[in-house]
């Protein structure tokens, strides 16, 4: 095992409260300080495994500050946002239209449905309508082919 100075023990418990796994951090630490450290040696720094349970207290004390700042700021992350995901795939479902690509544009689609909690769907393909709290289990979707329609059906 390599012998770790107070910087690099620093590092390492600060990624892991950031969730990155003990491989990712072992490889960051290569690259950054030049030292090749294992998973084990990574993980023995994480106070919430069983490999950490002896670390100092004054890591443990770091470890958890970090990781409650880093669970606060998850707010400041634009994906974290419901509203900028669905904006995103607003943008994907034009696009994917532009490109007459149906399936990606229909993958979309479903993805904002699940992002929104399945609220907007059509209930009234159902026979019996649940409450408006329960959100429907399934989606049917009928699709018309408009050039199968006869002319004289069209004003009818």
């Amino acid at each position: 095992m390599a012998a770790l100075n107070g910087e690099v023990k620093a590092f390492i418990v600060q990624a892991l409260a950031c969730f990155d796994t003990p491989t990712q951090v072992a490889e960051q630490v290569k690259k950054d300080y030049g030292i090749e450290v294992s998973r084990q040696q990574v993980e023995s720094h994480d106070p919430t495994k069983y490999a950490g349970r002896g670390l100092a207290k004054k890591w443990a004390e770091l470890f958890h500050h970090c990781r409650q700042q880093f669970r606060e700021q998850t707010a400041d992350i634009a994906i974290a946002n419901r509203a900028y995901r669905l904006r995103a795939l607003g943008r994907f479902v034009e696009k994917a239209e532009g490109m007459r690509n149906i399936s990606l544009a229909m993958q979309a689609l479903e993805q904002a449905a699940k992002e929104c909690g399945d609220r907007y769907v059509n209930r009234q393909a159902r026979a019996e309508t649940p409450p408006d709290d329960v959100p429907p289990s399934s989606v049917e979707v009928t699709i018309v082919d408009a050039s199968a329609r006869k002319p004289d059906d069209a004003d009818a």
